[in-house]
């Protein structure tokens, strides 16, 4: 059973009453419901009626939401607290801003990004912002750091999300992440263990394999998460990932058949991250929507109970309510999820709860913050520091042919070429990409600065000369970024006169805009720049810098050169 009153809970003695007394009042529905991350999806479920009705019905413990308008969030939350009997966690995705739980939140440095900067400082400026503009429409727990190491260049999942792939500079970070959450009543959750970062495959899609031994594990994911555990970090999410050297060592004589990912693997959360590792804390699984977990090789009726019986605490996310909360409690009947496992997950949950004085908070009625708190939320003060962000993380990864510094003396007339994303699935729904907005933010700055700007897509490439004639330069954007729908991502050229065969003819500047490994799909760029977020910050500091108004201040590794010799010159 876990201790409450030692790490990371450090729980006093009322504290640890108001969780034994809770627990000892919640019916048999209550304790299956405190299982349960529910989300709230849309407008029509954040209605009051119907947040009643889900609380009312099926008890979750916690809540995690698509993003909406910071009034119609804080309304959410308030609606939340007051009819649920036992505080909830709600939960953002601030992972790289405010923009990971309210609409008008900063984005301001992904991973990738703060890794560019090589500065713990501007990751706590980060996090303490993130916290601030999610605590304000009421969230308490931050599904975030990332703390996957990304060895493989092809890696989309977390490449912009993780930091890199030095441990220890993800021990740095994230340490200094976890102090800038804690300005705010925060709970954070690293993530995705045991591992993301070693292959391609996305796990929305396909079960996750981290092949890496046991000792090079050890050495890498197993010097992090220990590290961050001795740190204090609260929960952990489990990824549908599956780690074979350890389940092998921990489990001999396993099959491969019967290897799962950590989400269904006792021997992967009790074994090594709980025993081993000495992780008291609570453990939530990733998304259950994900095809890593759902398309396994055991139906969802096994899977539901079986991801507790397994030793994660809660469950992420409702397929159908009724459904998944009538196999979760088959699995308590069924002896599948003993009554000392059940037991031990209510009190990690609840000891969350009580670490965060949820319940003493909710008694003053402060559990969602005052409505004028809103006013944080992207405010001019937190673009200002994504603006000094992306001065120092927009970084130049070669310019062989020295095409610059861009300026109008040089380069006045420029035929801007975009490649953006398809709509991307978040937490199992479909969002509409918004290109035409950063299109028209990009033609903007760049009108502002005195360039000429043709910014059409073509139907033909045309005559060479023609196309020289009326261009003296030309602008690559790239925003590919999503995933849940590919495993891999490149660059898809949607229309044939957008493929570089400019790049022969003029003078092209690339800008990445998103993944940091595109050089794998344009090898022959000379000028080829990486600037993280999409965000009108990061172009407006790569802009200045390309122009020569200042220099690039931004850090890469070896990783986006993507393995190949001929991406280096």
């Amino acid at each position: 059973m876990v201790d409450l009153r030692k790490k990371p809970y450090y729980l006093n003695e009322e504290q640890v009453k108001w969780v034994e007394e809770t627990i000892s009042s919640m019916s048999l529905e209550e304790k299956i419901g405190q299982l349960f991350v529910n989300m709230v999806a849309n407008a029509k479920e954040r209605k009051p009626e119907n947040i009643k009705a889900v609380i009312d019905t099926y008890h979750p413990g916690a809540i995690r939401y698509h993003n909406a308008p910071k009034e119609e969030l804080w309304e959410m939350s308030k609606n939340l607290q007051d009819v649920s009997r036992i505080p909830l966690l709600i939960a953002s995705n601030c992972e790289m801003g405010g923009n990971g739980g309210v609409n008008e939140g900063t984005p301001l440095a992904n991973g990738a990004a703060m890794a560019a900067m090589d500065s713990e400082e501007a990751v706590y400026e980060m996090a303490s912002i993130s916290a601030m503009e999610s605590a304000a429409v009421g969230c308490n727990w931050n599904f975030a750091p990332i703390v996957d190491l990304t060895y493989n260049w092809r890696n989309t999942i977390v490449q912009l999300r993780a930091f890199n792939d030095k441990p220890e500079d993800v021990i740095r970070y994230a340490k200094s992440f976890f102090k800038g959450m804690k300005t705010q009543n925060f709970a954070t959750c690293m993530k995705h263990f045991p591992g993301d970062g070693t292959e391609e495959n996305d796990q929305h899609l396909i079960m996750g394999i981290n092949d890496m031994s046991v000792d090079e594990w050890d050495k890498s994911f197993g010097r992090v998460y220990k590290e961050l555990i001795d740190e204090g970090c609260m929960t952990i999410m489990a990824g549908h990932i599956a780690l074979p050297a350890y389940s092998r060592k921990l489990c001999p004589g396993i099959k491969d058949e019967d290897i799962r990912p950590a989400t269904l693997a006792p021997e992967l959360i009790n074994g090594l991250l709980k025993e081993q590792l000495g992780f008291n804390g609570l453990v939530v699984t990733d998304a259950s929507h994900m095809i890593g977990m759902f398309g396994a090789t055991i139906p969802r009726r096994e899977q539901v109970p079986g991801a507790i019986a397994a030793g994660c605490d809660m469950y992420l996310f409702f397929n159908d309510r009724d459904e998944d909360f009538g196999y979760m409690m088959e699995g308590y009947q069924n002896g599948t999820i003993t009554e000392e496992r059940l037991n031990d997950a209510l009190h990690r949950i609840l000891g969350i709860k009580a670490a965060l004085n949820l319940h003493v908070l909710k008694a003053e009625g402060m559990l969602v913050p005052p409505k004028d708190n809103l006013a944080v939320v992207g405010c001019r003060e937190h673009h200002d520091a994504a603006a000094r962000m992306a001065d120092r993380f927009v970084t130049l990864v070669k310019d062989r042919c020295n095409y610059l510094p861009m300026t109008t003396d040089r380069y006045k007339k420029l035929k801007l070429v975009y490649i953006g994303s398809e709509a991307t699935v978040i937490a199992g729904t479909k969002f509409k990409s918004n290109d035409d907005e950063i299109i028209k933010d990009i033609v903007t700055q760049l009108e502002a600065q005195g360039f000429e700007v043709d910014a059409m897509v073509d139907q033909k490439k045309g005559k060479m000369e023609a196309f020289k004639s009326r261009f003296d330069a030309v602008l690559l954007v790239l925003n590919v970024q999503g995933f849940a729908q590919f495993n891999t991502m490149r660059v898809k050229w949607d229309e044939p006169a957008k493929q570089p065969w400019y790049m022969s003819e003029l003078p092209t500047f690339v800008v990445s805009l998103s993944y940091t490994n595109n050089l794998i799909d344009v090898p022959m760029a000379r000028c080829y720049i990486n600037a993280y977020m999409p965000h009108h910050e990061a172009f407006e500091a790569a802009l200045d810098k390309m122009m020569g108004k200042s220099e690039f201040k931004g850090r890469c590794n070896d990783n986006v050169f993507c393995g190949r010799w001929e991406t280096r010159f």
